[in-house]
């Protein structure tokens, strides 16, 4: 007898659109899949649309606020209903990613050197007085980005140091902390990974924007982006780009699904995390589909072996 899954789509995020359109594709691929299917925008009727309703699994397809930041995981286990992705644990560490690049530093995986402020810190603080410091630390380009935040919403790269202080004020309009990183050019690459409790990598996606980086509109725009799959890369590098991206998965505790970002710098061959997201998008443009496409996985194939771990 096929399963109850509730969709858990929409909410308050910024991201709320991509979400809504990734709850509807997989809500009809789930309904292909002769799966009984109820959609549920994540509103204050949640608790209980979820109490009332025979539920067998949340397919949980959120970004963001609320989706990725271990609030509505912790409300799934409250009311004991299982979810898909990662655990509680694991979307707190990966959501701040202040949280997170403090772990890659500490379990030796690299990534871009930065320093963090938050909003009180410029107001009450004086840190603009820090920026030039900053600079002569790091160089210039920076990417001023907010700590918590999905999709590349409210990155900026500061090409001058005269850009900061309005690179900063952006950053500061999506989180109250906000992190200022070296910016590094390379190759940028998105390594889905899937499976529990033996994870395993799909083919890494390589993502070339037209804009100087993988920003908000190039993700979800069409004909903004050209994408190789799988990437553009030799034997030894792909399989470095992999392993960093499963150590990754690791360190921040993931389980069953989860996407990692990472810039390579074609030079030294070092493959730059940037960060992991918790629940990858399921969109026509998304990185994790295309991914799964081209290791023979059609998009509902995907969508039940994701429900099957889960469950």
């Amino acid at each position: 007898m096929k399963k109850n899954i509730a969709v858990l789509m929409g909410g308050r995020s910024l991201e709320r659109e991509v979400s809504i359109k990734s709850g509807q594709r997989v809500s009809n691929a789930l309904r292909k899949l002769g799966y009984h299917v109820l959609k549920l925008d994540i509103d204050q009727s949640i608790i209980d649309n979820l109490q009332k309703h025979s539920i067998d699994l949340a397919y949980i397809a959120l970004h963001g606020k609320d989706g990725e930041d271990g609030i509505v995981q912790e409300m799934l286990e409250v009311v004991g209903i299982p979810y898909t992705g990662p655990g509680v644990y694991a979307n707190i560490l990966s959501f701040d990613k202040i949280i997170s690049k403090q772990i890659f530093l500490n379990k030796g995986i690299p990534t871009p050197p930065y320093y963090f402020l938050n909003g009180s810190s410029f107001r009450e603080l004086g840190a603009s007085k820090l920026l030039p410091l900053i600079v002569d630390k790091l160089g210039l380009p920076l990417v001023v980005k907010p700590s918590a935040q999905g999709s590349a919403l409210g990155i900026k790269v500061a090409f001058r140091q005269e850009e900061l202080p309005d690179a900063i004020i952006s950053a500061l309009g999506y989180s109250k902390k906000i992190i200022i990183e070296k910016y590094v050019k390379g190759i940028e690459l998105a390594v889905s990974i899937m499976g529990d409790p033996k994870p395993e990598t799909l083919p890494i996606v390589e993502i070339v924007p037209q804009k100087q980086f993988f920003d908000f509109e190039s993700r979800f725009a069409v004909d903004e982006t050209e994408y190789f799959v799988p990437a553009r890369l030799d034997r030894k590098t792909a399989d470095l780009v992999k392993n960093t991206a499963l150590d990754v998965h690791r360190s921040l505790a993931c389980t069953k699904l989860s996407r990692v970002d990472i810039i390579l710098d074609p030079e030294n061959h070092i493959p730059y995390v940037l960060e992991l997201n918790t629940s990858p998008g399921m969109t026509d443009t998304s990185l994790l589909p295309m991914a799964a496409q081209e290791a023979g996985m059609g998009f509902e194939q995907l969508v039940e072996k994701i429900v099957e771990m889960s469950l």
